[in-house]
This record gives C-alpha cells, structure tokens and sequence, in this order.
C-alpha cells in the first residue's frame, strides 16, 4: 500500500466513521470510484480497517474523557446502592452494547460476502440516506409540538438505540446514523442523540479493533505498521470529526444534510457501477 493511498483511506475512515455516512461503505466504495485499487477480497483488509478503528475509538475516548471518568465512576458507584444519572448512564450504555456486540459476533464471518458487490453497498447508502431525511422529519415535528425530550433512556429504549447498531454491520449503513435516529425515536434532541451514539459506539469500535489485532501482529512487517500509521491519521481525523459534529448539533444542524448527501451520493455510485461492471 503506498504512503498517498494510507492516508487517504485513514483520513476518509476518520471522518466517515462518526458522521452518519458509513465509513465502511466509503472505504470500499470511494477509492473504487476514483481509480485508486483496493482488494476487496484480500484476507487482511477487514482486520486493517478494524484497526483504523481503534484510531477512531482512542479519539472518542479523549474527547469525551470527563464524561467517561464521571460515567465509570457513576457505575462503580451502583455496585455500591448509590444512584445518580452517571450510573443509570452507565447501565444505559452496557444495555445498548450487548446487542450489536452479540450479533456482530455471531454474524461477522457471513456480513463479509456483502462485500464483493458494490452495487449493494451503494444501495445500503441511499437506504440510509431515507432513514436520515425520515429521522430529521420526526425531530422537527417534535420540536414543532414542543414535547420535552427525557431526561434520561430507560434500559429498554437504550437497548433498542443500541440494537440499531446492528444494521450497521452491512455495509452502506450507518452506525452513528442509526443509532442517531434511534436515539431521536426514543424523543432525544438532536445533540443529546449524537451524544450518547458516540458514547455508546466507543465499547463497540474499540473492541471489535481488539479482536482482531492478533491478525495483523502475526502478519507483521508492512501491515502492522500501515495500521499502526493509519491508527494516528484516523484518531486526528476522528476528533477533528467529533468537534465538529457536536458543535454542529448544538448548534440545531440537521440530520436531514446528511440523508440528501448519502442518497444523492449512493444513486450516483449505484448509477456508474451499473454502468462499469468491472468495478463491481
């Protein structure tokens, strides 16, 4: 892998893996698309982009490091009897984890046939892209009816949040996106949504760059090192991503923006790999 084609596949994961665009389906769809090579069916190109991920997890972890401190603390404090929204919080993720985490274990080896065609790829993406538009409707009818969001997910309405995770695992999808969405169904404003998305894919990036780790350290040599690269260009690029982001739905930013970029951008890749089936 050359050093040009490293750095654009670690800043696009950055960037792409929190903005609910599916970093997954731009990593394979792009570089296709303007003529840089990817093997799509090379056996390390999972464990490499995993890797990325942890990247993307040590920036989230920095970002919202106060809060992690205030939440683990918050939990240890429940084993003891005493209850504070830290600790519900806390709970709340852990509802939300086991979800994904227990499926994308089951599921990891039969997602990756999705893959090789491209086509379904750019589908998944205009699909998310509707999920988006519908999820931006729902929060501006809520604000329009002035409903008062909840001060905090119950267990069930975290584990549906988190349970939305799982569609990312095809690739086109969206993580933050769904979740985002899931989070504004349950009633949650825009930035609290994206919040506690961020907070709950943390465990889920972080471990699923841990196991596969030992991959790319029995290789060694050439892909460790790109991963290890990679890891620092996407940690950049992602907490650049999250200041964004959060400063971006404080400031009322739209889901909406989001969903018409994705639907617009998977029709055009769906329309030109129709067109060029070699790139299939």
């Amino acid at each position: 892998m050359s050093l040009a084609f490293l750095i654009f596949l670690s800043v696009l994961q950055g960037v792409t893996e929190l903005f609910p665009v599916s970093s997954l389906g731009h990593t394979l769809l792009v570089p296709g698309l303007i003529g840089m090579h990817i093997d799509r069916h090379a056996p390390q190109l999972l464990p490499f982009l995993v890797a990325l991920h942890l990247g993307t997890a040590v920036a989230l972890l920095w970002y919202f490091r106060a809060r992690w401190v205030a939440i683990v603390r918050g939990w240890f404090g429940t084993l003891g009897g005493h209850r504070s929204d830290d600790g519900h919080l806390a709970w709340a993720l852990i509802a939300g984890t086991i979800p994904a985490g227990v499926v994308g274990l089951l599921l990891e080896k039969h997602i990756e046939h999705v893959f090789h065609d491209l086509r379904i790829v750019a589908a998944a993406l205009m699909i998310n892209g509707v999920l988006l538009w519908f999820g931006d409707r729902l929060q501006r009818r809520r604000s329009a009816l002035r409903s008062p969001a909840p001060e905090k997910l119950t267990f069930l309405q975290a584990a549906a949040v988190g349970f939305a995770q799982i569609g990312a695992l095809i690739p086109g999808f969206s993580r933050s996106g769904l979740t985002m969405i899931a989070g504004v169904g349950a009633g949650m404003t825009a930035e609290k949504a994206a919040e506690f998305s961020f907070l709950l894919g943390t465990p889920i990036i972080f471990a699923a760059g841990v196991l596969e780790l030992p991959k790319l350290f029995r290789a060694g040599g050439t892909q460790l090192s790109d991963a290890l690269l990679g890891g620092v260009l996407t940690g950049i690029a992602a907490y650049l991503s999250i200041r964004f982001l959060m400063h971006y739905f404080e400031g009322k930013g739209r889901l909406a923006v989001f969903g018409v970029y994705c639907l617009v951008a998977g029709a055009a890749a769906f329309v030109w790999l129709s067109m060029h089936p070699q790139l299939v």
